[in-house]
């Protein structure tokens, strides 16, 4: 037998403490055990103990007290278990039976404790991946109304630094005017909005963090009515109502930075926004945003008691310049379709008689 490849580890008095690799086999009268001595030992069940041991709780440990002091075997070969089980004695075999239970709970234990670790990894990675904007929302909603001026303060210093500013004259009392009428109508609106004009020929309009917006005369002259100003000042002041830009900003940082947000630090995503400066007004809005600022922006007219008719007719104007895009491969809606969604919209709300500003539109465009 000396002979026999070693299936178990013997450890006990005068054998080295890493214990002695050794043969076992099973007969009825017992286990014989080879310990590459001049002959094998049997040593009979009755003499045993039986626990589970080992690591992975996958041994059969058997103990006994041996001519030359206390022995503890480890037995780990599974064909080795089961013939000891089998051939052990009726006395052994409901301590057999405790002592594989236990490894099986062991093992049970085990594979749950992976299984939940494994699952919550996986359910980690698929709430970054899936859920990221709901992460986003989370690290937003922990952001004080307060911190979002100096972060539209600094993007709009640094762009203004370079334009040319209309400061006052029919035009920025025009604006200011239809600014602080969807104002008044909002909500709840926890900002103080303040609005520049910039002398450009860009159709358009921006509003960033804090309540800071901007118009350039190019919308002023293109627009056929206040209205039609008005319709693109709401969908503008809903992106800071419903803090899109700041949606944008958390996104563009990364998952550090949101996780940072989340645990508290406000303060860093503060200095990262002003940083990032002029680069704040080159974050695109997603379809679902630009589709959400129009209907809420119209919503707000149909509250400060604006005809939602210029905002709708704004957009189909605009339509003549989608013809050649496709609406799939752009960030906004097509502005044909935005008119169609708009005018749904519209016919859902209540009548009412809008109510004129107390400007002439002709006097502003002709003091551009």
């Amino acid at each position: 037998m000396s002979q026999c490849s070693p299936n178990a580890l013997c450890f006990g008095d005068g054998l080295p403490g890493a214990g002695v690799p050794c043969h076992a086999e099973v007969n009825p009268a017992g286990l014989v055990l080879d310990l590459g001595e001049a002959s094998a030992e049997t040593i009979p069940f009755s003499s045993f103990s039986i626990d589970a041991g080992g690591f992975d709780h996958d041994h059969l440990v058997l103990k006994w007290q041996a001519r030359s002091g206390s022995r503890t075997l480890y037995l780990k070969d599974p064909h080795l278990i089961r013939a000891f089980r089998q051939a052990a004695p009726p006395e052994l075999t409901a301590h057999v039976e405790r002592t594989a239970q236990q490894v099986r709970r062991a093992r049970h234990g085990r594979r749950t404790i992976l299984l939940v670790a494994l699952g919550s990894l996986v359910g980690l990675i698929l709430l970054l991946w899936l859920g990221s904007d709901t992460l986003v929302q989370m690290a937003v909603s922990r952001i004080p109304v307060e911190w979002e001026q100096p972060i539209g303060e600094a993007a709009r210093s640094q762009f203004l630094a370079g334009q040319t500013v209309v400061k006052e004259g029919p035009a920025v009392a025009a604006v200011q005017e239809i600014t602080k009428r969807l104002a008044d109508a909002a909500p709840g609106n926890p900002y103080k909005f303040e609005v520049t004009v910039v002398r450009s020929d860009v159709v358009n309009a921006f509003a960033l963090p804090g309540g800071y917006v901007v118009v350039f005369t190019g919308l002023l002259k293109k627009a056929e009515s206040p209205e039609e100003v008005a319709g693109v000042l709401a969908h503008e002041l809903n992106h800071v109502l419903l803090r899109h830009g700041l949606e944008r900003i958390v996104k563009t940082a990364g998952l550090v930075a949101v996780v940072t947000i989340v645990v508290g630090d406000q303060q860093g995503l503060v200095g990262l926004a002003k940083r990032l400066g002029v680069e704040l007004l080159t974050l695109k809005f997603g379809r679902e945003q630009e589709t959400q600022a129009d209907l809420q922006g119209l919503q707000l007219l149909h509250r400060a008691k604006i005809a939602p008719d210029g905002m709708i007719h704004f957009f189909e104007r605009l339509s003549e310049s989608d013809k050649l895009q496709v609406e799939i491969l752009s960030t906004h809606p097509m502005s044909a379709a935005r008119a169609d969604r708009l005018k749904a919209e519209a016919a859902s709300l209540s009548r009412q008689t809008p109510e004129p500003f107390s400007f002439e539109w002709s006097a502003v465009q002709a003091g551009l």
